[in-house]
């Protein structure tokens, strides 16, 4: 079988293997390794291990609030990728992410609400899973959140998650602030009924700062 990353790899430690012998300054332009394909050539760990291994860190007791805080910010640029985030079903990521949502370091919940807003955003595979593993509640509690920060990333995951979605908004409008909801007649494919909700959110937490 034709391996493109092998056929770069070789590529590569021929160019180097030849340039060793000939010079110690090559000039001929070689061929770069891309650093995830390389790792992954040499056995490196994948982003599913990372995902793993960074859910792993923020969930130990014995892993200080910098490290947590390095594991949470990688969480969040892996499920940036949209293959990355529908993965996190199989790799039963969901609900060691949704129970941080309930956290009582301010970090982790609002970096659970960064990471669940990130993944839920344009992705209706993973609006499903938020809304199946009751996300929801916990998500539209904090939007009262003593923390700003918190209140901030949680109104994001409202908007990303209920945008285009139905049933996630019917959901949400049952636990949100009766001031906020009113009848509770909102659609999810009108762009300009959800911003009336989010709006209205935004405006709520900034009295309260």
């Amino acid at each position: 079988m034709n391996d493109p990353g092998l056929n770069t790899l070789l590529k590569w430690s021929i160019e180097n293997s030849t340039a060793s012998e000939t010079s110690a300054t090559p000039t001929q332009p070689r061929t770069q390794l891309n650093p995830e394909l390389l790792a992954q050539l040499m056995g490196g760990p994948s982003d599913a291990d990372r995902m793993i291994s960074s859910m792993q860190a923020i969930h130990d007791p014995n892993v200080d609030h910098e490290n947590k805080g390095i594991a949470w910010d990688n969480f969040e640029q892996l499920v940036e990728n949209l293959d990355n985030a529908n993965n996190m079903e199989a790799l039963k990521l969901w609900t060691p992410l949704v129970d941080m949502l309930e956290s009582g370091s301010v970090q982790d919940r609002e970096m659970a609400c960064w990471c669940l807003g990130t993944a839920v955003q344009n992705n209706i595979k993973c609006q499903e899973r938020a809304l199946a593993v009751g996300a929801i509640p916990k998500v539209a509690k904090l939007c009262s959140d003593a923390d700003a920060g918190v209140r901030k990333k949680a109104i994001r995951v409202i908007s990303s998650e209920v945008r285009n979605y139905q049933p996630a908004l019917d959901e949400a409008v049952k636990f949100l602030p009766e001031d906020i909801v009113g009848d509770g007649k909102f659609d999810a494919e009108d762009m300009a009924s959800v911003d009336i909700l989010v709006n209205a959110l935004r405006e709520k937490s900034a009295k309260m700062a």
